[in-house]
């Protein structure tokens, strides 16, 4: 029998608690050698990685927007574009990826810009549905900042779709959430559809 690796007390630290143990019972469930040596370390580094993964799980919005909320004036439209987000889909465990495209409108308060993105990572590291986190984002701007509307778009890739099941690789998903004036006037919703256009897939 192998000697399982050695794995340091600050590694151990970074893992999900007791995941190590069931990726060992994984590999065995589907036929693999957790002894082997490619497969060694692979229970420590499933714990570790989904520990990041699902690191939203951990913090909240306050923890996410920090002290960058600032009082300010202006009431023009505001969009942060092309936002990077990787989750897991709750009901295959499987990754799905893409873009978000976010945009409010002032009433006294603005956000640091970075902000945006890390509002991303606290809904998008859980297992999740796109929909979902959509509504989140909306939510969240909503609620940190009170502003005269919101918009969320957000295109996806998910591989529950394209690896198994249907196994459609080019398909994509697109969810959108307003609030205030982006769901009351069709021109702000328009404006703001007409900014993020040229960025959504295959345009």
């Amino acid at each position: 029998m192998t000697i399982p690796p050695t794995i340091s007390a600050a590694d151990e630290r970074q893992e999900v608690p007791g995941l190590r143990a069931l990726t060992q019972d994984w590999l065995s469930a589907i036929g693999e050698d957790p002894d082997r040596e490619g497969l060694q370390k692979t229970p420590h580094r499933v714990a570790k990685a989904w520990s990041f993964l699902t690191a939203g799980y951990q913090k909240t919005l306050a923890d996410a927007a920090g002290d960058a909320v600032f009082a300010a004036d202006g009431s023009e439209m505001v969009i942060v574009k092309d936002i990077e987000f990787y989750s897991m889909c709750e009901h295959h465990m499987l990754p799905f990826y893409g873009r978000a495209h976010i945009a409010y409108i002032p009433d006294g308060h603005i956000l640091g810009l970075s902000k945006f993105a890390r509002i991303v990572d606290l809904y998008s590291r859980r297992l999740q549905v796109q929909e979902r986190i959509t509504t989140q984002i909306a939510d969240a701007v909503e609620e940190l900042l009170n502003p005269r509307g919101v918009a969320v778009l957000m295109e996806g890739i998910h591989l529950c779709m394209a690896m198994r099941g249907v196994q459609k690789q080019n398909s994509s998903t697109t969810t959108s959430a307003m609030r205030g004036l982006f769901k009351e006037d069709a021109r702000t919703r328009a404006e703001f559809m007409s900014a993020v256009q040229t960025t959504l897939r295959g345009r």
